[in-house]
This record gives structure tokens, sequence and C-alpha cells, in this order.
């Protein structure tokens, strides 16, 4: 599978993966684009990267978490 900017709720999920436990409180949008640029799935231009994108693979992460699917 491959993962795109637009992909948000499964950069999420594959964060929550491999990066959990993790306390999302203490996670930084900078940290979010690292460790989606590190994804081998990954295959994007890190260029288009934005705060905006970035808060939503948080937003996505952080509501997983919280209704513990």
């Amino acid at each position: 599978m491959t993962l795109t900017w637009e992909s948000s709720y499964a950069i999420a999920m594959e964060l929550r993966r491999r990066h959990n436990p993790v306390r999302l409180e203490e996670v930084s949008l900078g940290q979010i684009l690292t460790w989606t640029l590190d994804l081998p799935e990954f295959e994007d231009d890190p260029a288009l990267a934005n705060d905006d994108i970035l808060y939503s693979i948080y937003q996505d992460w952080f509501e997983e978490n919280i209704h513990g699917k």
C-alpha cells in the first residue's frame, strides 16, 4: 500500500502501530513529519507537507486512541 499526504488516516494508523505507546500530548508536528517520511510505504513529496496535513494526521491518531479502536 502506498501512502501519500492524502492518506492521513492510514498514516495515522501506521504511526500508531509503530510508535505505540507514545504520549500524544508530547508529539510535535515535526515528529509526525519525520516519522511519516520514515515510513517505507510513504511515497509523496515532502515539500507538500504543511501544518494542516500534519495536524490532520495527529487528529486521526488522537481520535483513534480515544475511541480505542
